[in-house]
């Protein structure tokens, strides 16, 4: 019996108050997590691909200012912009991925062609622009990428001489707590088929250092898509979640040990990665369809929608 086609999208996790949030910028972030849902449902709809389907949801989070990819990407300690995708294909287990990226508008697209028309799984820093621009894909003006926000949050974390995660609900007016939110967007997928697919993509870090690189390109901490178990898309504290695997994770005890989906994204969450002080979430699905959005932190901007449903979204615990 074929699966009834799901997505769920991520948009950062961490410590997302309802008292920290005015009605209308909660109302902006269910509106954009809707209609970002609404297009990877038509997609899967209309008989498209999981691929497909998480490759377009992954690219209008890009584009909207709200999240930290793409357009309103953060600020590195340089005052510039380092992008990072991945993506993976459940069928082929076949992945594509790009980081330290500058000028390319949708990085998520870029990773698509790697993973489509590269032997290669990841490119960074310049060889990722040069296979982009090989590839025709839209090039930015770097400044294409700014948003007062997040160059507002940008200036109050070099006061603070410290980095910082994104989505901190306290970020512009008061203190930065280095652990508040983080900021990565994702989608999963699972189509008629029963195929899977996931997409991760990223701005970093407030004031970075320029250079460095999390999980979200990093297929099996980031990102991880197997018919045979699930498909992961993760968002938190970067380098505890490649120190975890955390995405592989989840696929490896589905596999290894016959735990079911929801089990198995939750211990990697709940129990796994707090054992390191690693804070976030993640969005799985797996092949029969069933979804879960686990996170340790306070909120995450996450929502789900299957084919002949409402889309539902959500932001607190």
């Amino acid at each position: 019996m074929n699966p009834t086609p799901v997505i769920a999208i991520h948009g950062g996790a961490g410590t997302i108050l309802r008292s920290a949030l005015t009605a209308d910028a909660e109302a902006q972030y269910h509106a954009a997590l809707q209609a970002i849902l609404q297009a990877g449902q038509r997609i899967l709809a209309d008989g498209g691909s999981a691929l497909d389907a998480v490759t377009e949801a992954v690219r209008l989070l890009e584009d909207c200012p709200l999240f930290n990819a793409g357009h309103g990407a953060v600020f590195t300690s340089a005052g510039t912009h380092e992008l990072d995708a991945s993506m993976m294909d459940g069928v082929t287990l076949e992945a594509g991925a790009i980081c330290c990226v500058t000028r390319v508008k949708n990085p998520v697209l870029a990773a698509r062609r790697v993973l489509e028309a590269s032997e290669h799984v990841l490119f960074t820093g310049a060889g990722a622009e040069a296979f982009a621009a090989a590839q025709g894909l839209e090039f930015v003006d770097p400044s294409y990428f700014h948003t007062d926000a997040r160059y507002q949050q940008w200036l109050n974390a070099r006061g603070s001489q410290g980095t910082m995660l994104d989505h901190d609900a306290a970020s512009l007016d008061g203190p930065i707590d280095p652990d508040k939110k983080f900021g990565t967007v994702g989608a999963v997928a699972c189509d008629a088929r029963g195929h899977v697919a996931a997409a991760t993509s990223t701005g970093g870090m407030t004031n970075k250092q320029p250079g460095r690189v999390g999980d979200a390109p990093l297929i099996g901490a980031g990102c991880y898509a197997n018919d045979a178990t699930c498909a992961v898309s993760t968002t938190g504290t970067g380098e505890m979640f490649m120190r975890m695997l955390a995405a592989y994770d989840v696929s490896a005890r589905m596999e290894y040990r016959g735990a079911s989906l929801e089990e198995a994204a939750r211990e990697v969450v709940m129990e796994r990665l707090p054992r390191i002080e690693g804070r976030g979430g993640l969005i799985a699905v797996d092949a029969q369809g069933n979804v879960t959005l686990p996170f340790n932190t306070e909120g995450m901007y996450r929502g789900f929608a299957r084919v002949g449903e409402t889309p539902v979204t959500a932001i607190y615990r």
